[in-house]
């Protein structure tokens, strides 16, 4: 199995840049794709940015030109780079992956970590 653990959230004012990290854990024999995902008090899990094994990546369009997802493939986690936050970039933002392990190809999450954009 795969656990993530998600790092470099908290309270960030307007236009500031935090990282976020996300460490995997575990066995498996392939990971095929990376993402983070956010989720705001009564909305749905929304896409923020994925990244393939291929160094593919996809972003949603309200993060384009200001969010960058990376990953390490020696050492593992994937990174989001947050540029020029705004205040509707708050929420629980959330480490996916899709990996392929001795139980078959399955999605794991991170427990998420709070960004909150106030100044």
């Amino acid at each position: 199995q795969v656990q993530l653990v998600e790092s470099g959230g908290g309270l960030v004012q307007p236009g500031g840049s935090p990282r976020l990290s996300c460490a995997a854990s575990g066995s498996w024999f392939r990971i095929t794709a990376m993402g983070w995902y956010r989720q705001t008090p009564g909305k749905k899990r929304e896409l923020v940015a994925t990244i393939t094994s291929g160094e593919s990546t996809n972003y949603a369009d309200s993060v384009k030109g200001r969010f960058t997802i990376s990953r390490d493939n020696a050492k593992n986690p994937v990174y989001l780079q947050m540029n020029s936050l705004k205040p509707e970039d708050t929420a629980v933002y959330y480490c996916n992956t899709r990996a392929f392990t001795s139980s078959g190809m399955g999605d794991y999450w991170g427990q998420g970590t709070q960004v909150t954009v106030s100044s």
